[in-house]
């Protein structure tokens, strides 16, 4: 059985020092590394993955400047992380949602995406948007059980769903 209340989710502080070490980069080189090897382009390390991935994970503060940087934390650990564009024309859109995969199945995803509905919400947005490859089944799931549905795609790359959802 999930449980919730054990997960806590923090909005990345928008001044924190550079040097400051908040799991983000790990999570982002994670999730960049795996979805390269997901689309046959596997890559052994940050340093061959393309410049605007390794842009994010090296200063994830100026890649995600503006929008809301939400982590996940199991005790002292961050787990997962979410970004949350600011609302452009009424919509928001989720970007690289992430939990460890040892962390998986504790309610980690679910609590980034109630705390980044609630966000958009509060900041304008009337409509979330995201895009999630095909074969991310489990996550595709995920976001249809938060009220999530496919959509006309806003992108060409092929395999691409789109989703939305009113907040």
């Amino acid at each position: 059985m999930t449980d919730h209340r054990e997960v806590v989710v923090l909005r990345l502080p928008d001044r924190a020092p550079p040097t400051e070490d908040d799991g983000l980069a790990a999570l982002l080189a994670a999730y960049h590394l795996r979805t390269e090897a997901e689309k046959g382009r596997a890559v052994d390390s940050v340093d061959a993955l393309p410049d605007r991935y390794r842009a994010e994970i090296t200063d994830p503060r100026a890649a995600f400047a503006g929008d809301a940087v939400l982590l996940a934390r199991l005790a002292d650990t961050t787990v997962g992380c979410l970004v949350l564009t600011s609302a452009a024309d009424g919509a928001s859109e989720i970007k690289r949602l992430w939990t460890d995969p040892a962390h998986r199945g504790r309610g980690v995803a679910s609590a980034l995406l109630g705390a980044a509905l609630a966000h958009a919400g509060e900041n304008g947005a009337d409509t979330v948007r995201l895009s999630v490859w095909d074969w991310r089944t489990g996550a595709v799931a995920l976001y249809e059980r938060h009220g999530f549905t496919v959509t006309e795609s806003w992108d060409e790359r092929d395999r691409l769903v789109c989703m939305e959802r009113a907040v």
